[in-house]
């Protein structure tokens, strides 16, 4: 995999359905249910009601998103950056991607941080507004003094529908995985252009857990909170890559503006 970026691949991949060339879309085989998001495992939508998974107008899935109220979803600004509401879908409560459970809601409104630029500056995160309401229970952002959210070693849970390996195929399945916060300084080790100000990362240091294409917009779940928001990082699980979040708790007040 080399040093080439999570977020490179899904721009490719993006590009690739727009030409029209099929990535990873082939259907799902019946191993496929037991394939697991790196270092991961299966788990009901009904235990983790605010994951969403965004869509082209074609219904290729592109990126990940939590549910903060019944028709606001945060996400990545990666995902959404120069996209019209019509070239997003937002679907929700919908565990098996071919399936039609859940809720197919059309989007009103995209807000995408006005300082966001490229993954690696920071401010990663958008704000979709539903053009209708889901009955889906949203995820609580951080508190004001949630500072002991990223303290090193809290255990986080990353959940999507991504790659389950690198250069691997799309989950059909939502997968969760355990990781650990790290310490910023460790991030730093890893990867030179980490801000700790605004950025957290989450892994372990001999790889095997990570989040990965297609997981992007994703949640980073610590103490029953919004902490993280999946953004970028190098390889899939790769020892000392682990993956970089965008810290919510300092953009807690912009996102709730647009709430």
């Amino acid at each position: 995999m080399g040093a080439t970026s999570r977020v490179t691949r899904l721009l490719l991949a993006v590009a690739l359905v727009a030409a029209g060339v099929a990535v990873g879309l082939a259907p799902a085989n019946a191993d496929q249910e037991n394939q697991q998001i790196v270092g991961g495992s299966r788990v009901s939508i009904a235990d983790r009601p605010y994951v969403v998974y965004l869509t082209t107008a074609e219904g290729f899935q592109f990126c990940g998103g939590t549910l903060v109220d019944d028709d606001k979803v945060v996400t990545a600004a990666h995902c959404t950056a120069g996209k019209r509401p019509a070239d997003v879908v937002v679907v929700a409560g919908r565990e098996d991607k071919e399936s039609d459970a859940g809720v197919v809601a059309p989007v009103e409104k995209i807000w995408v941080h006005p300082e966001f630029t490229d993954v690696r500056s920071g401010n990663d995160v958008s704000v979709l507004t539903l053009r209708h309401r889901v009955p889906y229970e949203p995820l609580d952002l951080p508190k004001e003094d949630d500072a002991g959210l990223y303290a090193a070693g809290r255990p986080g849970l990353i959940l999507g529908w991504g790659r389950v390996a690198a250069g691997g195929r799309p989950s059909r399945y939502l997968l969760q995985a355990s990781v650990p916060v790290m310490a910023d300084q460790d991030c730093a080790k890893s990867y030179p252009a980490y801000k700790q100000a605004v950025m957290i990362c989450a892994g372990v240091p001999q790889g095997g857990i990570d989040s990965c294409q297609g997981d992007s917009g994703g949640p980073l779940v610590v103490d029953g909170r919004l902490a993280g928001i999946t953004s970028w990082g190098e390889g899939c699980a790769a020892p000392g890559k682990p993956g970089v979040y965008t810290r919510v708790a300092v953009y807690r007040d912009v996102v709730k503006d647009q709430l």
